[in-house]
């Protein structure tokens, strides 16, 4: 049987759409991120999350992202090297008045500008909120 606080962090993986065997890279851990997130989401891939070192085609990138961690188009433009050509990349965020918090017009105007387009935003645990970030549909489809 399941607490409710664990449906809660078991939800969190659903929410960003991680499902079991995918793997999922995470960019810019610190002492500050949520680990119940990062619990679940390894419960629900089975395995360990990989570090900004990986080198394998990723399918969903974790970037922790604060408002002092520097360029986030570059980071960005890091994250999305190993991505596979479906993956996403979720920016996980500091909440409004938390430490680091980010406005979300600076993810609104890097976003664009390294070829991603943001598609939903949710809340992610108590402190932190993600932006769902995909590569936009691509000019193939509109050439049929």
């Amino acid at each position: 049987m399941v607490a409710a606080g664990d449906a809660g962090n078991a939800g969190v993986a659903e929410s960003l759409g991680i499902k079991p065997d995918m793997v999922v890279q995470e960019i810019g851990w610190d002492e500050d991120v949520d680990d119940d997130v990062r619990a679940a989401i390894e419960e629900t891939i089975g395995g360990e999350l990989l570090d900004e070192d990986a080198q394998e085609v990723i399918d969903v990138v974790l970037l922790w992202w604060r408002d002092n961690d520097g360029d986030l188009g570059d980071a960005l433009v890091d994250a999305r090297g190993p991505l596979d050509e479906n993956g996403v990349i979720w920016v996980l965020t500091p909440k409004t008045g938390q430490p680091g918090h980010v406005e979300p017009s600076d993810i609104a105007e890097a976003v664009p500008q390294v070829g991603l387009a943001q598609t939903a935003n949710i809340s992610v645990g108590p402190g932190w909120l993600g932006t769902r970030l995909v590569s936009p549909k691509s000019s193939k489809a509109k050439q049929r």
